[in-house]
């Protein structure tokens, strides 16, 4: 029986509505070797596949097993880094959350550190902030969320998370659906 690791990582990825360029991002790979991989047309090693399957939170013990519980702890080794999103620290707190209904980040913003004005869109977010003092801005609205306190809204305004003050701020922040 001939394992088809490629078609395997490429149902994967459909599932989690990822593109293979998202896919490749998120592993610290290119594009083009996710194609091939998912066309069997290379061999993958051993830490290309971990590095694809950490991106699509999956494992390899997950990988090569069939009918096991879905994975329901996750560890800070299990988060994934994500750069250029405008803050010095962003992780994915449960990989291949885009298969799910909500889609849960860590965020750290250092001083003028901001995400960029969104555009209404369906959807929900919260956020819970850990340390320091977040600013919300809604509708062109500014309101101060400061540690211990958390803030929901509808995602059905334009919307930003800043940080206007002069410490770090770091928070939880779930989006639903998920966004990225």
């Amino acid at each position: 029986m001939r394992l088809e690791i490629g078609q395997k990582i490429k149902g994967m990825r459909l599932s989690a509505e990822l593109t293979q360029a998202e896919l490749a991002a998120r592993a610290s790979l290119s594009k083009g070797f996710i194609s091939q991989i998912e066309h069997d047309n290379v061999s993958i090693s051993l830490d290309s596949l971990v590095d694809i399957l950490d991106a699509l939170g999956s494992t390899i013990v997950e990988f090569f097993s069939e009918g096991e519980s879905p994975k329901v702890v996750f560890s800070p080794k299990d988060r994934i880094p994500v750069s250029g999103r405008g803050a010095s620290r962003f992780e994915i707190l449960v990989a291949g959350s885009t298969n799910n209904e909500m889609d849960p980040f860590f965020v750290r913003f250092v001083r003028g550190e901001s995400f960029e004005t969104e555009e209404p869109h369906v959807g929900e977010e919260f956020g819970f902030v850990l340390s320091g003092a977040l600013t919300l801005e809604l509708s062109g609205k500014k309101q101060r969320v400061s540690a211990k306190s958390c803030f929901y809204f509808e995602s059905n305004q334009p919307h930003r998370l800043l940080n206007t003050s002069e410490r770090d701020v770091s928070f939880i922040w779930v989006t639903a659906p998920p966004q990225m």
